[in-house]
């Protein structure tokens, strides 16, 4: 698996990188013969970045994922986890959780320090508390050597600016889910250039923007306006007459960018990982490529809101 420097920091991340969401049962009831074959699966084949969050399955997730990795060398493989979102409704950036939440996700995965350590959805608490209260929290726990790179996670593009206004110049990495994609390419065009600009690691999840890219039924959960809905089936059924997975195609397209660090996809099927390093080792259809930007032109960048309406 092929590598890329992140951002100022010494962490080199494979451009795949291996999403543990679906080992909290987030999807679908997993058990630990699956949570310990996706997770070697993944390691073997170089994803050797892997993100969770205590959000993810309410905690499931980094207890299974510290399990997975029991008996692998711990410099055999970089983890990053977040905090400050703990259920759907359950938000808490307070420097006091901070650290309990650090201890706690130490515990669940079995390590004494993180790679990654980020703050999950900002966007859904008031942004002053976190560059007064969490920021310092943080950066404290990194000078105690519990974590050795730092930043946060959103969706609103305009959260980003917000955020890095105030702590750009200590923030390390950043990530982005859903759009960098075939669909939606918002987070090249309207933050990527700071970041490469001031050497900040950017870190791209959801290449499959929760499944709207694949051959799988869209979930009733999907938030994406309908007619964004209407041109992915579009473009999977001309991607099947052409012999290929639009899944295929969403994964190729979200790894070859070179200024982004890492994509993160996962999944609790060892089956899923295999097909995707496949994948990535065969060159892109830059024809059907087009034809596929082609269809997605009329709603490219179309989203959803999310989190506080101030922050959107």
């Amino acid at each position: 698996m092929k590598t890329r420097p992140l951002g100022k920091t010494d962490l080199d991340l494979p451009i795949l990188s291996f999403g543990a969401s679906s080992l909290g049962a987030e999807f679908r009831s997993v058990d630990i013969d699956e949570v310990m074959k996706s997770t070697i699966t993944a390691l073997d084949l170089g994803m050797n970045f892997i993100d969770t969050s205590p959000f993810y399955g309410r905690g499931m997730s980094e207890v299974m994922l510290g399990q997975g990795l029991k008996g692998i060398p711990r410099d055999s493989y970089l983890l990053g986890t977040k905090l400050g979102r703990y259920s759907d409704i359950h938000f808490d950036f307070s420097a006091k959780r901070v650290e309990e939440s650090i201890h706690i996700s130490l515990h669940r995965l079995g390590t004494n320090h993180l790679d990654v350590l980020l703050m999950h959805d900002v966007e859904f608490v008031r942004l002053p508390q976190i560059w007064e209260e969490t920021w310092p929290a943080m950066l404290k726990a990194k000078e105690q050597g519990k974590v050795r790179a730092i930043g946060f996670s959103c969706y609103p593009m305009k959260t980003f600016h917000t955020v890095l206004d105030q702590i750009e110049d200590t923030c390390d990495c950043v990530l982005s889910y859903n759009q960098y994609t075939l669909q939606n390419t918002a987070f090249s065009e309207n933050l990527l250039p700071r970041l490469k600009e001031r050497d900040i690691g950017a870190i791209n999840a959801g290449p499959f923007s929760a499944r709207l890219l694949t051959n799988a039924p869209l979930p009733d959960w999907l938030k994406e306006p309908e007619e964004v809905k209407a041109a992915a089936r579009a473009a999977a059924k001309l991607c099947e007459d052409n012999g290929v997975d639009l899944a295929q195609l969403a994964l190729q397209f979200s790894c070859e960018h070179t200024d982004i660090s890492s994509t993160v996809a996962g999944s609790a099927n060892p089956e899923n990982i295999k097909k995707w390093d496949k994948w990535l080792a065969e060159p892109i259809d830059r024809s059907l490529l087009a034809e596929v930007q082609a269809i997605f032109a009329p709603v490219k960048n179309l989203g959803h809101l999310e989190g506080l309406k101030e922050n959107n």
